[in-house]
C-alpha cells in the first residue's frame, strides 16, 4: 500500500478550468487583421453584370457623394457629388468596381469638365447604355460653384414617354394628434 505524505497532496487548483484554444477566428481584433490584408486598392476597371431586365426601359440613378480629385493647377483637392442616371442596355455596372474607379481620381489632376466628360465616356465604353447622364456638383472654390451636366444617347433610342401619375396622388392621412 502506498502512502503520500501530506505536504505532497494535490490541492484544488483555484484557477478556472483551461478553456479550449480558440480558433483565430474568434480572437479579439481577427476582424481587423483580416480586413487589412485584404487591401483594396483604387482602379480604372469598370466591372459590368448582364441586365437582369434588358427588354424593358428602368432608370437607375446612384449617387457618389463624396468624389475627390486634384485641381490641375494647385494641387489642391476639389470634391463634388457624382449623380449618374442610367438606362441599362445589355449590362450594368458593378457597384464596388464603380466606387473603385471613382476612387482612382483621388490623386489625379482634372479640370472639373474633363472629368465629367472622361467618367461618362469610360461608362459608355463599359455598359453601352441606351442613355447615361453624368451631372457633377462640385463644390465651393474661390467663391464658386460649378456645375457639369454631360449625356449620352445610344444611337436609335427613343425614349418612352412619361407617364405620369400625379393626378392619381392621394392626400397623405392626418397622424392623430397627441392628447395634452
Amino acid at each position: 500500500m502506498s502512502t503520500q505524505h501530506p505536504k505532497s497532496a494535490k490541492k484544488p487548483s483555484k484557477q478556472p478550468p483551461k478553456q479550449p484554444a480558440r480558433q483565430a477566428a474568434d480572437r479579439p481584433g481577427a476582424a481587423t487583421q483580416r480586413a487589412a490584408s485584404v487591401v483594396t486598392q483604387p482602379s480604372k476597371e469598370l466591372q459590368t453584370f448582364p441586365n437582369p431586365a434588358p427588354e424593358r426601359d428602368y432608370h437607375i440613378h446612384m449617387q457618389v457623394p463624396e468624389f475627390t480629385c486634384l485641381c490641375p493647377l494647385t494641387g489642391q483637392p476639389d470634391f463634388a457629388r457624382i449623380d449618374l442616371d442610367m438606362i441599362p442596355d445589355r449590362a450594368c455596372i458593378e457597384l464596388k468596381s464603380l466606387k473603385l474607379y471613382m476612387w482612382s481620381y483621388r490623386n489625379e489632376g482634372a479640370f472639373h469638365e474633363k472629368v465629367t466628360n472622361t467618367i461618362l465616356e469610360d461608362i459608355v465604353k463599359a455598359i453601352a447604355p441606351r442613355y447615361l447622364r453624368v451631372t457633377a456638383q462640385w463644390y465651393v472654390r474661390g467663391g464658386i460653384y460649378t456645375n457639369v451636366v454631360v449625356e449620352h444617347r445610344k444611337r436609335g433610342w427613343k425614349q418612352a414617354p412619361t407617364v405620369d401619375l400625379s393626378r392619381f396622388a392621394t392626400a397623405q392621412p392626418a397622424l392623430p394628434q397627441s392628447g395634452r
